[in-house]
Order: C-alpha cells, then sequence, then structure tokens
C-alpha cells in the first residue's frame, strides 16, 4: 500500500452533528423514565438500554471504532462483553441458590 492510500480519513462533520443529536435524544428519552416515575425492572432495563446505546455511540463515532480493523474492535469489545455474559450467568445461578435457599431453609 502507498502512503497516500494511508492518509487519515476525516468522516464528514454532518455524522458528528447527527450523533450529537441522537445523543441529546437518548439523553431526553432516560430523564423521561424518571420523569414518568416508571419502576421496577421495566425502568432498569430502559435506563441500561439508553446507556448502552449511547455509550456505542460515542465508542463507535467519536472514538473513531467504526474505522477500525474488525481484530481491533474484537480485541476491545469482546472482553467487556464477555464479562457481562460471565455476570449475567452469576446472577442467574445466585438468584437460583436463594430461591432454593427460601424455599427448603424457612
Amino acid at each position: 500500500m502507498h502512503a497516500s492510500s494511508q492518509e487519515h480519513q476525516q468522516p464528514p462533520i454532518a455524522l458528528y452533528f447527527k450523533v450529537w443529536g441522537l445523543l441529546f435524544v437518548l439523553s431526553t428519552m432516560s430523564y423521561l423514565v424518571d420523569y414518568f416515575q416508571l419502576h421496577g425492572l421495566l425502568r432498569w432495563s430502559l435506563i441500561l438500554a439508553f446507556m448502552a446505546l449511547k455509550a456505542g455511540l460515542i465508542v463507535a463515532v467519536f472514538m473513531h471504532m467504526a474505522w477500525e480493523r474488525l481484530a481491533l474492535i474484537y480485541a476491545i469489545l469482546l472482553p467487556p462483553l464477555l464479562l457481562a455474559v460471565l455476570i449475567g450467568l452469576m446472577f442467574s445461578e445466585a438468584s437460583w441458590v436463594h430461591q432454593m435457599r427460601s424455599f427448603y431453609f424457612k
């Protein structure tokens, strides 16, 4: 490859403004969850979904992850994803153990 073909490409400025607008909309929706006083699992699932979407947009566009090679994306994103899966499995098992203990040791 020539050095000229490896020049750093800049994404268009309009993309940054669109992502900024999306982040503003997602933040507004996150605040609306509190405004409408949602409770329980719906509240936390909505808050976590909005948070994950905002983090994904920031990592993809503002940290230029969308233009990186796939191997680098896997190297950065797979460990936290696997950690989240393991935490979910531990939470599921802990919930099952708690239910069994409360059932047998009343």
